[in-house]
């Protein structure tokens, strides 16, 4: 096994346990013993704990980001001169997500439950989700302003606080609408949470951003 290999066997093994318990609930070794390495080795390559677990936080984001952006580019460009709908914007930002948590890679299952985490931490939301996703938020808030010419500023950020609360459940798969539903719905039904959020979100920002129309 190469250095390489090794390092990326560290990186996943920290990640499904971070995402299974959180960071308090696992040790160094124990991420070292999951990924067949000795503890020195991922001492070696990253140091404490907390650098590792950034490192893994940040390890999938640009591609995250640089998938949600893309959709929005393309819903941009086939819009013009117009611009993109409510409903585009918004599936142009969940879509991609979609795919990824079906994604045949289960790691990136384990890092979208790792976001919820962080997401859903009053101690490290605020110091993990800005540096790595404000910059991307932004760019579909400024898509909702146009689309919403008379919404304020203040009605964005409150009804996609509400999106990421609704994003960060579906990503925590907590299976409590398995339970709640008698099996009806799936957690793990990604399609399904997708196809409603969607609309669901859309008229919820439509809604509270054009009371009056």
């Amino acid at each position: 096994m190469t250095a390489t290999s090794k390092r990326d066997r560290i990186l996943d093994s920290a990640e499904a346990l971070f995402a299974e318990r959180g960071y308090d609930g696992v040790t160094l070794r124990q991420i070292a013993s999951q990924a067949g390495v000795d503890v020195a080795l991922a001492n070696y390559h990253f140091g404490k704990k907390i650098a590792l677990f950034n490192a893994v936080f940040e390890r999938r984001a640009a591609l995250l980001n640089e998938s949600r952006l893309e959709a929005l580019r393309r819903v941009q460009e086939s819009a013009a001169p117009a611009g993109p709908t409510v409903e585009q914007i918004i599936e142009a930002f969940l879509r991609p997500l979609e795919l990824t948590q079906e994604n045949a890679d289960p790691g990136w299952r384990h890092y979208l439950a790792l976001i919820a985490y962080v997401n859903n931490s009053t101690y490290w939301g605020k110091r993990m989700m800005s540096k790595l996703f404000d910059d991307l938020v932004h760019e579909f808030i400024d898509a909702l302003r146009q689309a919403l010419p008379q919404a304020s500023d203040r009605d964005l950020y409150w009804c996609y606080h509400n999106l990421s609360g609704a994003l960060t459940l579906t990503f925590a798969q907590t299976e409590r609408i398995d339970t709640l539903s008698n099996g009806q719905c799936r957690s793990s039904d990604f399609q399904a949470a997708y196809d409603h959020m969607i609309p669901f979100v859309a008229a919820g920002f439509r809604r509270v951003c054009e009371p009056g129309e």
